[in-house]
């Protein structure tokens, strides 16, 4: 059986990313706090916000209404779906949010692709599909997060499947912060902040010990938005 590398694993994450070259540069979001800055995300159910009350108490209205605190004119068009892969957002989500040529992209995938057996390779190989283009075909300031720690969600803590998933995320995170260093994303570490949290704050998971309840957007917010805004051009 496979063995759950815990809390040194994520160090090993991130060590390997700081360690390795950066062939672009995370970009700044306009100055013109007039300018119509428009916000696409992409991703899964977290995006979209199931376990969330209310549309706006996701994590991404959240950060949409931080933006409009700051550039008044400031669109968001979330493009997560529930149940979404990597390969999802290739085919159903990134024509579209090119298409919009937005200032700032958010994207949070890979969940449903450890559950689904695809291999971190698999992953990798689609991550630099996905960020290579939104590089090459915008201008957007582009912030992926690692995924949290799936093992310590009540849904796997207890379960047979803990020591697989546990160590598949953290692959999957190492793939992602090779992935962000090479294409200039900014990364936000989620894996760390859930172990440290999530087993102490039950809170933060909605009743289905899985996604984030308004609380857990509320903290996913304030984490995504501590990696955005040095990001921000001064007005």
């Amino acid at each position: 059986m496979v063995r759950w590398l815990a809390v040194p694993a994520a160090a090993i994450v991130l060590v390997a990313a700081c360690s390795a070259g950066r062939h672009d540069q995370p970009r700044v979001l306009l100055g013109d706090c007039r300018a119509p800055v428009h916000y696409v995300a992409l991703g899964d159910s977290t995006v979209e916000g199931v376990g969330a009350s209310r549309a706006d108490l996701n994590y991404v209205s959240r950060l949409h209404a931080r933006l409009r605190a700051i550039y008044p004119n400031a669109r968001m068009t979330n493009l997560g779906v529930g149940g979404a892969t990597s390969a999802d957002v290739v085919t159903k989500q990134l024509a579209r949010a090119i298409a919009i040529q937005p200032a700032l992209v958010t994207l949070s995938i890979g969940p449903n692709d450890i559950t689904r057996g695809v291999s971190a390779g698999r992953y990798e190989e689609t991550l630099d599909v996905v960020l290579g283009r939104l590089r090459r075909e915008t201008a957007a300031l582009v912030v992926v997060n690692l995924l949290p720690d799936l093992a310590v969600t009540p849904r796997f803590a207890n379960s047979p499947q803990r020591d697989v998933v546990g160590s598949e995320t953290v692959r999957f995170n190492a793939a992602l912060a090779r992935k962000g260093q090479e294409h200039g994303v900014v990364l936000v570490d989620l894996y760390l902040r859930s172990q440290q949290e999530v087993p102490g704050r039950p809170a933060l998971l909605w009743r289905d010990g899985y996604h984030p309840s308004d609380i857990g957007y509320a903290r996913w917010a304030e984490l995504m938005w501590e990696s955005i805004e040095p990001s921000l051009a001064a007005c």
